[in-house]
């Protein structure tokens, strides 16, 4: 296993965690941590993405990561 891998791999344990949660009801999708799983996990997939390089991730995760850091935002506002 590489640095890519390991990097993408608990990038998307995080977002996968943040899923289960905001699914199963322990996280709403305005919590502030809700946001902050994305936010932390979009953003090391797209560490690992651009490292292989893979753009059509990279981009995904790129905008994952901007999105939630808006989501984020909202959030604390409230």
């Amino acid at each position: 296993m590489n640095l890519a891998d390991i990097i993408g791999s608990i990038g998307v344990v995080i977002l996968l965690i943040a899923f289960f949660l905001n699914l199963f009801g322990y996280l709403e999708k305005n919590n502030v941590w809700y946001s902050l799983l994305n936010i932390a996990g979009a953003a090391l997939a797209g560490v690992a993405s651009y490292l292989i390089p893979y753009w059509p991730f990279f981009v995904l995760e790129i905008i994952w990561t901007v999105v939630s850091i808006f989501g984020l935002i909202k959030a604390l506002k409230n």
